[in-house]
């Protein structure tokens, strides 16, 4: 879903809209790409999207994200500090150039399983796409990626290699058909210096695909 509404088609639906519908005025504090699922901030006054929409600006908020990534990270652990701009042919794209805005990724792998990594990513900087271009930087674009890496969505035959589908099934269910990635985490001190640490759980698409590279590489072991 769109957090704000698209400027070219006011029909699509928006997280704006909705919590407006439910709440009234909300403020738009920091946004997430459509297919990212996880964790978003609005405010419900004005003072209180001043002072956050502050605190993001000064990098005071720190974000992690949780990312299913293709391949096998070498190192497990590192920092992408890779300036990014706009794709100068294709609308709607980044790419990483010297020319480009700061960009710095940190990245850890969490669990390794051949054809997919889940990786822990925190983001110092906010440009359009960032984990994504990063990813691709690296050569381990995030999975289900349309714009940076391979779209075709996750699907159990993938990971399980003597898979079969069902008597009366004629095409297999994919696992996961958006980009797999999470906005898992936000730290930040609200107005009053009370710290906060949010999380979101990991959706169920996310959870299913995790759940079958564990049980299948238990089973390769």
């Amino acid at each position: 879903m769109l957090t704000i509404p698209d400027r070219h088609d006011q029909e699509l639906p928006s997280l704006q809209t909705l919590l407006k519908k439910a709440y009234g005025n909300i403020f738009t504090v920091h946004r997430l790409d459509k297919d990212t699922s996880g964790l978003i901030l609005f405010a419900r006054n004005e003072a209180a999207h001043r002072y956050f929409s502050q605190l993001f600006e000064s990098r005071e908020v720190r974000k992690f994200y949780l990312g299913l990534v293709t391949g096998q990270l070498e190192p497990p652990q590192g920092s992408v500090d890779e300036p990014i701009m706009e794709h100068p042919v294709q609308k709607g794209k980044m790419v990483t150039n010297r020319r480009g805005k700061a960009s710095l990724t940190d990245y850890e792998m969490q669990e390794a399983f051949g054809l997919y990594s889940l990786v822990k990513l925190e983001i110092h900087t906010g440009r359009t796409h960032q984990i994504r271009v990063h990813m691709k930087h690296l050569g381990h674009p995030i999975a289900v990626d349309d714009l940076y890496g391979d779209p075709a969505p996750i699907l159990l035959s993938t990971i399980k290699k003597k898979y079969r589908l069902g008597k009366f099934t004629e095409e297999e269910r994919p696992l996961m058909a958006r980009l797999a990635l999470h906005a898992w985490q936000l730290q930040f001190k609200d107005q009053q210096g009370v710290a906060h640490q949010l999380e979101a759980p990991l959706p169920k698409d996310l959870q299913a695909v995790l759940s079958q590279l564990r049980k299948h590489k238990k089973l390769k072991a």
